[in-house]
């Protein structure tokens, strides 16, 4: 069983439209190939996400909103700092540096 297997995870844009549906895109093209399954993985808005994050296990935003996550990440979620939301290379290197993957 991968370590994500029925894991929530959620990613976060600013607006939570499309940045956020194509990161999420991204994020099951990097499970894919781990063959890793979620028990849910959800895109919203930073607003939505900064009082969700707590119900999540992981965590994925670009680096400029990381910080919005202390409170959540000192409850035990991890957080995900990522320069390049799109880049399936980063994402899974960020997973992988975290023990997530691999």
């Amino acid at each position: 069983m991968a370590k994500l297997d029925n894991k929530k995870l959620m990613v976060c844009c600013a607006n939570g439209a499309g940045s956020s549906l194509m990161m999420k895109m991204t994020l099951e093209k990097v499970l894919n190939k781990h063959k890793v399954k979620p028990a849910t993985v959800h895109h919203c808005a930073i607003s939505e996400g900064k009082s969700a994050a707590p119900g999540f296990d992981v965590v994925l935003c670009a680096r400029n909103f990381a910080k919005m996550f202390a409170d959540a990440e000192k409850k035990g979620t991890t957080v995900i700092a990522l320069k390049n939301i799109m880049s399936p290379a980063e994402m899974e290197k960020a997973m992988m540096e975290k023990g997530l993957l691999g």
